[in-house]
């Protein structure tokens, strides 16, 4: 049965995890900094770690084993994930995959130096309503795929 691991700092789709999951029957793992209010639900775990730069990251990549699944929108966390054979997933239902991790590792790179040389501005586009529903269809895929 795979485990779902949620970078849950900054994580815009926290519920539709817990729903996809709970319909599947599938456990979930929350990893934060604090500030996520606990579930009630026994599928459900919160683990928060120390405030420190990287500790959900690596928390989750020291405990993702291979065919579980992993959200989160930072590229360097999903390129460990990947590696380990985890399934991953950014928030707007982008697949991270060994095909693509090496060019999203790039482009990553690439739009922190442009950022620091004041080329761009460091805004994101805003999280829409067709991103959650992608998300939603990305995750349920993934869910079954893995429970095989």
């Amino acid at each position: 049965m795979p485990t779902i691991y949620v970078d849950a700092d900054a994580c815009p789709v926290k519920a539709e995890v817990t729903r996809v999951a709970e319909r599947h029957g599938v456990p979930v793992v929350f990893v934060s900094n604090g500030g996520l209010r606990p579930s009630r639900d026994p599928m459900v775990r919160h683990v928060v770690v120390p405030g420190t730069a990287d500790a959900a990251d690596d928390w989750i990549a020291k405990n993702a084993i291979p065919g579980d699944i992993g959200i989160t929108a930072d590229v360097p966390l999903a390129a460990r994930l990947v590696e380990k054979g985890v399934s991953v997933l950014g928030p707007t239902g982008r697949t991270f995959t060994r095909q693509s991790i090496g060019m999203d590792v790039a482009m990553r790179n690439l739009k922190q130096d442009l950022r620091e040389a004041g080329e761009i501005k460091g805004y994101n586009a805003g999280f829409t309503p067709k991103d959650r529903s992608a998300f939603l269809q990305a995750l349920d895929i993934v869910v079954r795929r893995a429970k095989g």
